[in-house]
């Protein structure tokens, strides 16, 4: 069997996965989708994904992502690109330029940068914040008890932010996080939830997440 064949297999049994936790969870099949990290992987890895149908990928950094994607968008006009990974102000313009969804929304200079940046180029992105669900000091994100006003200061700048992300703490059980960050969307009105990773994406798919993020499980390890 092929490097592409396996690729292809992997791809194809985590949507079937997918597709069994939204139907145990009651959801319609389409209540969540996948965006596959590519970052660090090598092309011979992302292309049978990309030639399967996957059309979301995820990038943490900016240049790479420009080095990996920018000859493929003529070729594939439907992919769209999402920046999971902290943006640093100083490329906030290019990824404003670049990325169709920015997820790492998550302190003020940054949601400043970002609507200098839309005011500029006249694109918007769609945009996310990053919560700090577990509040743990080595990850990026809002404290969750500061995620309310600071969506209040990124709509004072004029952002519309469409969904929250997360990342939450390895040990223990996920579900609480997943259900906190739930509380926060539907109380401040926000549909989109990117939450779940390889090793936990069906518990968040129980929780209402809208879109899982993931990287091993349908790539390998790095």
């Amino acid at each position: 069997m092929s490097s592409a064949d396996v690729q292809s297999g992997a791809y194809s049994r985590l949507m079937a996965q997918m597709h069994k936790a939204l139907k145990a969870a009651g959801r319609a099949p389409d209540a969540a989708y996948l965006t596959a990290v590519s970052k660090n992987q090598p092309w011979s890895a992302i292309a049978p994904v990309l030639a399967a149908g996957q059309r979301r990928f995820g990038e943490n950094r900016v240049q790479e992502a420009m080095e990996r994607w920018s000859d493929k968008r003529a070729q594939y006009p439907d992919l769209e690109l999402r920046l999971i990974g902290p943006l640093q102000s100083n490329k906030a313009a290019e990824a404003v330029a670049f990325f169709d969804v920015i997820e790492s929304i998550d302190r003020d200079k940054i949601a400043r940068a970002i609507a200098d940046e839309i005011q500029k180029q006249g694109k918007a992105p769609v945009l996310y914040v990053q919560v700090n669900i577990g509040e743990e000091a080595q990850k990026s994100g809002v404290l969750p008890a500061e995620a309310d006003a600071f969506l209040a200061t990124c709509k004072g700048y004029g952002l519309k932010i469409e969904g929250l992300m997360c990342i939450p703490p390895v040990e223990g059980p996920r579900g609480p996080y997943f259900a906190l960050l739930k509380k926060i969307a539907d109380r401040n009105g926000i549909s989109h939830l990117s939450m779940g990773m390889s090793d936990d994406f069906e518990t968040a798919i129980a929780f209402g997440s809208t879109e899982i993020r993931v990287g091993s499980a349908l790539f390998g390890s790095r």
